[in-house]
C-alpha cells in the first residue's frame, strides 16, 4: 500500500530531506533511531539555513545533503553500501527548475559527490560524468579522500553476510540520501546521493545517476527526489513522471506522488519512496516500501519520520 503524508510551510520557501527507504523493517535500538533523527535534522537544519537567509533552493539542497554524505549512518559518501569487491562507488544528480542539471556516477574520490554533480551542471556543457578523474577534481576544487575512507566496518560487515547468504537481519541501512526545495525567490531545485546498494557490481549504475528518474525539477511544476531500487525508477522514469502528471495531467501533487508510486514501485514489484515539493510551497512524502527516512517541516513543526 502507498502512504502519503503531506508538508505544509507558514514560510515563503519548502524543504524536505530523505535518507532513504528500506525494503523491510529495521530493527534499530533507541540510540540509533535517536542518532537518525539526528542526522536527518541537522541534514534539514544545514538546508533551511540557507532558505532563511534567502538563498537559493540548489545551495540549501546541496548543503543539505552533503550534511548526510558526511554521515556515516546514511547510505551516501562515508558509509555508503559497498560493491561486490568491497570498494565505494558513489553517484550523485542535481538540478534545477531552469532544466539545468548534472550527474555523475562511478565517483570513487569526491568527498561530496553532490558538489561533483553540482559542478559539471555549473561548469561544463555535459550532464554526466562518469568516474572522475583527479584533474577534474582539481580542477573545480573539489575535496577527495582514499576509497577506504568512504568504508565503515558496518559496511564491511554486511557486505561479509551477504557474501555468505545470510539472511538480512533488520539492522543495516539501505536506500538514499536527497532533498527537494522551494525558495523564496519562487524557484525550485533537487539533489540526491548514494551509495547503490549492497554487493552491487561493479560498474553499475542506477537512478540516482539519471536526471528524470530519480531526480527532477521544473520551476513552475515541482522538484522530486526518489530513493529505492534504482532499476524501477528508471524504467518508470518516476521523477519527471510526477512533474508530467503536475503539468500535462492536471493532478495535484498527492495524487500524482501516489499514483506514481503505486503504478512504478508496487505495480513493478519493488518497493522505494520519493519527497517533492511543487510550486505552491506544498511538500510530500510517498512511499511503498515498510520504513522511510524523511524530515520536513508542518507548520511551526519540524517533524522526522524513522
Amino acid at each position: 500500500m502507498t502512504e502519503c503524508l503531506v508538508a505544509t510551510s507558514k514560510s515563503p520557501y519548502t524543504l524536505l530531506v530523505h535518507g532513504g527507504a528500506g525494503w523491510r523493517h529495521w530493527r534499530m535500538d533507541d540510540a540509533k533511531e535517536a542518532a537518525f533523527r539526528a542526522g536527518l535534522r541537522a541534514a534539514f537544519a544545514a538546508g533551511e539555513t540557507v532558505l532563511a537567509a534567502g538563498g537559493a533552493a540548489l545551495d540549501a539542497c546541496c548543503a543539505a545533503v552533503m550534511v548526510l554524505e558526511d554521515d556515516p549512518l546514511f547510505n551516501a559518501g562515508r558509509g555508503a553500501s559497498l560493491t561486490a569487491a568491497g570498494s565505494v562507488e558513489h553517484e550523485a544528480t542535481v538540478m534545477t527548475g531552469d532544466g539545468r542539471g548534472g550527474a555523475v556516477t562511478l565517483s570513487r574520490q569526491a568527498r561530496h559527490p553532490v558538489l561533483v554533480a553540482r559542478a559539471v551542471r555549473d561548469a561544463t556543457e555535459e550532464v554526466l560524468i562518469a568516474d572522475p578523474d583527479d584533474a577534474f577534481l582539481a580542477a573545480h576544487g573539489l575535496e577527495v579522500r582514499p576509497n577506504d575512507w568512504f568504508v565503515t566496518d558496518e559496511r564491511r560487515d554486511r557486505l561479509a553476510a551477504v557474501r555468505a547468504g545470510l539472511p538480512e537481519d533488520g539492522t543495516h541501512k539501505h536506500g538514499t540520501v536527497g532533498c527537494v526545495a522551494l525558495d523564496a525567490h519562487g524557484h525550485l531545485a533537487a539533489a540526491t546521493s548514494t551509495g547503490g546498494y549492497d554487493n552491487k557490481p561493479v560498474g553499475r549504475v542506477g537512478d540516482t545517476a539519471i536526471p528524470g528518474a530519480g531526480t527532477f525539477a521544473k520551476d513552475g511544476v515541482v522538484a522530486v527526489s526518489c530513493t529505492g531500487r534504482g532499476e524501477s525508477f528508471m524504467q518508470g522514469v518516476v521523477a519527471h513522471q510526477v512533474s508530467a502528471r503536475l503539468e500535462f495531467g492536471g493532478q495535484d501533487l498527492v495524487t500524482a506522488a501516489t499514483a506514481v508510486v503505486t503504478a512504478e514501485l508496487l505495480g513493478r514489484g519493488t518497493t522505494g519512496a520519493l519527497i517533492a515539493v511543487d510550486a505552491a510551497g506544498r511538500g510530500v512524502v510517498a512511499w511503498d516500501s515498510p520504513t522511510l527516512l524523511a524530515c520536513w517541516r508542518d507548520g511551526d513543526e519540524i517533524l522526522t519520520h524513522v
